[in-house]
């Protein structure tokens, strides 16, 4: 069986909002998975979509015939690097506001490439 990966890193949202979705797609096949996230309004459900089409997409490129035969096996968002601001405070006091960067990660299974 081959594996078929993509990947969104430097995606500018915390990785905190996207881990959520990956939980729920792992497992499926591609096509219900992305029913799955379709409809859901989240900005985090989108970015995870992006992705899952682009393996979906390198997985056609290589041969694949339909995503109803491709399996999310992995589904993982990793921390990225931050960007760290001062944000003014009252009283002469500041706060630090973390801009955060997430990489997100997909790898469908496809049977019929190997």
């Amino acid at each position: 069986m081959s594996k078929v990966k993509a990947s969104h890193m430097y995606a500018r949202i915390s990785p905190t909002k996207v881990r959520h979705f990956t939980a729920l797609v792992k497992g499926m096949t591609a096509s219900q998975g992305l029913e799955q996230l379709r409809f859901l309004p989240n900005r985090g459900a989108k970015m995870l979509e992006k992705v899952l089409q682009s393996a979906v997409a390198n997985a056609e490129d290589r041969g694949a015939r339909s995503p109803a035969t491709l399996k999310i096996t992995e589904a993982r968002v990793d921390m990225g690097p931050s960007f760290k601001r001062v944000w003014p405070r009252g009283r002469g006091r500041a706060d630090m506001l973390q801009k955060k960067f997430a990489h997100i990660h997909v790898a469908l299974d496809a049977p019929e490439l190997s």
